[in-house]
């Protein structure tokens, strides 16, 4: 089991040395952006409602370069030779991939690479003129774990062309930049949690976000002065946002939305739960009323973390998780046996974080006791013959920024 590491301790200088051998010039800078963590609040985005997630130290980093003389074309490139993006398809470490940017079309890009892709397409949809652009990217941001390695690559990509490219666009309008690239041109419907984090989010706190109105507040998340740890477990069972799965839910929340006559589930108190099972067929009730106690249980958490403190909500944690499991049917075997396993470990309160179908769980520890559950958890695994996750401590990051001066 290993702490987060800061993702400038790597420096900015292996990735801009690697750009330099691949492109045969220096880049014009590095970025890093960081994937998230989500405390509490699953699938509530895009019902317009309320998350809190928290920045990581692990981060997508990329060397960029334009490149205004030559032809508009994108070059991209991964040190990582296992898939940087979570997309089920690997990238070549070190092989550029390549686009022209005149008419960029997501089937003309590598799966991996759409996530860079997109970002020069939606500065194209705002009338940007994005001239050639190199990307070399350096993650450490675990791949297809909810950790929201994708959109790490996005926010750093943004960042860096926003800064090159002279836009000065506010970073919640970047946040915005970010969805629609992952909405549109990379096909997943995602909400704004992920690129939220990842662009706001500062160190010591998780980020309280209304997904309506976009508001946000830093929550204070110091889990060192009350002596735990946020353990995560990397179940190892990779996910994708755009698969069929996740689209659905996104349809059986507009269903139930349009049936109880408001604009999004995040309109619906948990006094109409009793209307909604009357008139919902049974399982678009069961996606609804995960959305409505989970709003709640996202408010009942900012406000225990706010009076008693972080080791008071894990019981919000484990009734998160019970809610995901059983309501959105998005928890797998491997989920349910790493929270389970820490719970009888000694976890305060432990969940499935991120879109689901795999991924990572997170389970708030004593410090004295993040070893004996990371234990348990891996004997759990193994004696149900599943790959042995990967465990590490995490603690609320710096959000996205520049790294190279």
């Amino acid at each position: 089991m290993s702490r987060q590491h800061d993702a400038d301790a790597p420096g900015a200088g292996r990735v801009a040395l690697a750009f330099g051998e691949l492109f045969g010039s220096a880049p014009d800078g590095v970025w890093a952006a960081p994937g998230r963590v989500n405390l509490i609040g699953e699938h509530t985005d895009y019902n317009e409602g309320f998350v809190l997630p928290f920045a990581l130290g692990h981060t997508a980093r990329v060397a960029v370069a334009l490149r205004p003389d030559g032809p508009p074309r994108l070059r991209a490139a991964s040190l990582q030779g296992a898939d940087p993006a979570g997309t089920g398809q690997a990238a070549t470490a070190g092989r550029i991939a390549e686009a022209g940017l005149g008419q960029l079309e997501p089937a003309a890009v590598e799966p991996w690479a759409r996530y860079v892709a997109g970002i020069i397409w939606a500065l194209q949809q705002r009338g940007h003129h994005v001239p050639g652009v190199d990307v070399l990217l350096d993650s450490d941001v675990p791949s297809g774990a909810g950790l929201s390695s994708s959109a790490a690559i996005e926010c750093a990509v943004a960042l860096a062309l926003d800064e090159l490219l002279d836009l000065r666009m506010a970073r919640q309008e970047l946040v915005l930049l970010c969805q629609q690239a992952e909405n549109v041109f990379v096909g997943a419907p995602t909400g704004i949690l992920d690129q939220s984090a990842s662009l706001l989010g500062t160190a010591g706190h998780a980020l309280f976000l209304d997904c309506r109105s976009r508001d946000a507040r830093q929550v204070p998340l110091d889990l060192a002065e009350h002596g735990l740890a946020i353990l995560v477990i990397d179940t190892r069972v990779a996910h994708a946002h755009e698969s069929g799965g996740y689209k659905d839910l996104v349809a059986a929340c507009r269903r139930g939305a349009a049936a109880l006559g408001v604009p999004a589930l995040r309109d619906v108190g948990t006094e109409r739960l009793a209307e909604a099972r009357r008139i919902l067929d049974a399982d678009t009730f069961r996606r609804v009323r995960h959305i409505v106690t989970e709003n709640q249980r996202v408010l009942d958490t900012v406000a225990t973390l706010d009076t008693a403190g972080p080791r008071a909500i894990g019981p919000l944690l484990d009734a998160s998780h019970a809610s995901m499991r059983d309501d959105f049917g998005i928890s797998c075997d491997e989920l349910d046996a790493a929270v389970e396993a820490a719970q009888q470990a000694g976890a305060l309160g432990a969940r499935m974080t991120g879109g689901g179908f795999g991924g990572s769980a997170i389970a708030v520890v004593p410090v004295e006791d993040a070893t004996a559950v990371a234990a348990a958890v891996r004997h759990r695994f193994a004696a149900e013959g599943y790959l042995a996750p990967d465990l590490f401590v995490v603690e609320p990051g710096d959000a996205a920024r520049r790294i190279d001066r």
